[in-house]
């Protein structure tokens, strides 16, 4: 058998009953602060949000800007020089004469180079700088020295488009 909640409620007394309210509303009260509280919580933190995607969007539409006028430019041509003397140039600039043990060119458009005892991050920004000088990487051979950091390389470049 089932009581009616019509029938439950007038079944206490009034001082049940307004305890009751009383819980009731202490309840609903707590429920709206928390829901209130969380609200805030999650704007604020939609608020950042929206601060870090302004500024990618802004980096982006500098990064496309650039890349339309990227193309829009005619396309860069390999310089004339020799690679052996670019690369021999290069070398010096960065450096790295030093721990160079051979520099070949089979090619007027390909270069074999050996370098004996090199840092590895000094290897990594030069052959990145080659990129802006349409030298590619064509082949790579790199062993670990004893000594941290230390690295001895063969490598083949070529003029890109060779």
């Amino acid at each position: 058998m089932r009581i009616q909640p019509v029938k439950m409620w007038q079944s206490r007394s009034p001082r049940e009953r307004t305890v009751i309210a009383v819980l009731a509303a202490i309840v609903g009260v707590v429920f709206y602060v928390w829901l209130v509280q969380s609200a805030a919580q999650a704007r604020a933190q939609l608020r950042s949000s929206v601060t870090v995607l302004r500024a990618q969007v802004l980096r982006l539409d500098q990064q496309a800007l650039e890349y339309g006028r990227l193309r829009t430019m005619p396309a860069a041509t390999a310089s004339a020089v020799d690679l052996r003397l670019l690369m021999q140039a290069r070398i010096d600039d960065a450096g790295l004469a030093r721990s160079l043990l051979s520099l070949d060119a089979p090619s007027t458009n390909q270069v074999k180079v050996v370098f004996g005892a090199l840092s590895f991050s000094d290897w990594l920004t030069w052959t990145a700088s080659l990129q802006a000088q349409h030298v590619r990487l064509d082949t790579c051979r790199i062993e670990a020295l004893s000594a941290p950091g230390l690295v001895s390389v063969t490598a083949t470049f070529t003029r890109a488009g060779s």
